[in-house]
């Protein structure tokens, strides 16, 4: 395979702990603006779904259960979408944040935990 820097393909599983951290923490960031700040967000600011989020971003951090968080993150992902376009906001500023963030959701579905997880098999 040809290749800039063939040696880092050793740590492979890196790249799928960076992107769990960060969706993960993001999550807790946006749980913790709706159950403790009451933060506007489009259509979602119930301390439920608040609390959902903080669930599923502390899921996300530790690596537990990563597929099924980063599932149920993508279905959070794809509402608030949803709220953008039947707002008619949908091609404004923000919305390519959600984008991105729906886009590290299904890569982590396929890419599992990576290192320091819960899930993460090692040598299997």
């Amino acid at each position: 395979m040809l290749s800039l820097f063939p040696t880092l393909y050793t740590y492979e599983q890196f790249a799928p702990f960076l992107i769990r951290i960060v969706l993960g923490g993001t999550l807790l960031y946006f749980g913790y603006q709706k159950v403790k700040k009451h933060g506007q967000s489009s259509g979602s600011n119930t301390t439920l779904y608040g609390i959902a989020e903080l669930v599923i971003g502390i899921f996300l951090v530790i690596g537990l259960y990563t597929q099924l968080a980063a599932l149920l993150n993508a279905a959070i992902l794809v509402i608030k979408l949803g709220f953008k376009a039947s707002e008619g906001k949908l091609f404004s500023d923000g919305v390519n944040y959600y984008v991105l963030l729906l886009t590290l959701a299904v890569a982590s579905i396929f890419l599992g935990p990576g290192f320091w997880g819960f899930d993460y098999a090692g040598s299997l």
